[in-house]
């Protein structure tokens, strides 16, 4: 039997999960519950994946908190887990969590508070810990912030340009998937060495898409902002958009807020502007004229995105991709980069198409990685330390 600590990672369409063993971190485990809400599917592998073999499948139509209920009365059935707590990722800390913290009734009121902004992520988030809470009453919850790693940011980074009362009451940049960020800022010095203490921009490439410009390690700048709605164009929503076509909406097209919410997070972004898909595969895989314009867009708004975040770091040495579509969308990277070649960012087209490792021309000024998503990791470390 091991004592483990269960990692979970409620997505806006999946529930990944981890088991580490409690004492090394070594993993047992990792999985993940897919299309959730619809016809549901589990994949594990790892060490003790054999575990998983002969479950039933999860719940069709079910949602988060369905999914992640089956997911722990399953690991409960298994008896070589001996759970000792849970780490969950929460997208959104806001003003009050800059670190990790022991999950009670307090703090899930308060981070119920902050739904509104990130709606697509934080009710998921709470719903696994209420999922946690009601099969291991008692057993010990960390919640881990995407929010955190850009605590960092210069004050400037931080602030929109909006009235001072708005700023003191909170309305500032926050930034998101943060704890992708700090796993590539962990293991990009084994890879890139003294590079990675330099000028290095991140994607993180999936369903929700953002850029962080970091400096030795730390968040300087980032796309994301006060909510997960903004910067890049991503799989439903819309990103960055003119504030006046939002009270255009409103007030000419008569839209509640509530329409317009629904229009810019879940009916925008590759799913709006192709019409076909939110998924950069069914993109990929259809003639569509309408998709190969939406990927067009998607590599151009992250190409100028990537040249702001380059003016605040005063140059670029390293460009990491990360994430779903960062790793496994060769063609999406090269769209990219070939838009910034102007900056240095050439790549080897084999090296792109295998997507491990190392991928830009031997000759190029900028090295390009391509560094596998683990936002688990840091979960557990976390975890670890606070229990």
């Amino acid at each position: 039997m091991s004592n483990a600590i269960l990692v979970l990672n409620a997505g806006s369409s999946t529930v990944k999960f981890a088991l580490y063993e409690a004492e090394t971190l070594q993993p047992l485990c990792r999985g993940e519950i897919d299309r959730v809400g619809a016809d549901s599917r589990l994949h594990v592998f790892g060490p003790q994946a054999r575990s998983f073999e002969a479950v039933p499948p999860p719940p069709v139509g079910g949602d988060h908190e369905d999914a992640a209920a089956w997911l722990l009365d399953t690991i409960r059935h298994e008896p070589q887990f001996a759970l000792k707590a849970a780490g969950h990722r929460v997208v959104h800390g806001g003003q009050s969590f800059g670190t990790p913290v022991l999950v009670d009734d307090v703090v899930a009121a308060e981070l119920a508070e902050l739904i509104p902004l990130a709606p697509a992520h934080q009710p998921h988030n709470l719903a696994a810990i209420r999922a946690v809470g009601r099969a291991w009453p008692g057993l010990p919850q960390v919640a881990c912030f995407d929010t955190a790693f850009h605590r960092t940011q210069p004050r400037l980074a931080q602030l929109f340009p909006i009235p001072h009362e708005l700023t003191a009451e909170g309305m500032l940049r926050y930034g998101f998937h943060g704890l992708s960020y700090q796993h590539v800022a962990e293991v990009l010095p084994g890879l890139a060495g003294e590079r990675a203490k330099g000028r290095v921009i991140v994607a993180h490439l999936g369903q929700g898409a953002s850029l962080c410009a970091m400096k030795d390690g730390r968040s300087v700048a980032t796309t994301m902002g006060f909510t997960a709605l903004d910067g890049l164009m991503m799989g439903t929503r819309s990103g960055a958009v003119d504030p006046g076509l939002v009270l255009h909406l409103i007030r000419e097209r008569g839209m509640e807020p509530a329409a317009v919410a629904e229009v810019l997070n879940k009916k925008s972004g590759l799913l709006g502007v192709s019409g076909v898909s939110s998924d950069v595969r069914d993109l990929l895989a259809t003639s569509d004229p309408r998709a190969a314009e939406a990927l067009d867009l998607f590599a151009y708004r992250a190409v100028r995105e990537i040249g702001s975040l380059m003016a605040a770091l005063g140059g670029l040495d390293v460009l990491v991709f990360t994430a779903g579509i960062g790793e496994h969308a060769p063609a999406v990277r090269a769209g990219i980069c070939a838009g910034l070649s102007w900056a240095g960012v050439v790549l080897d087209p084999t090296l792109n198409e295998a997507g491990q490792g190392r991928i830009s021309a031997g000759s190029a000024p900028v090295e390009t990685w391509v560094v596998p998503a683990n936002e688990e990791l840091p979960i557990a470390r976390a975890t670890r330390a606070l229990i």
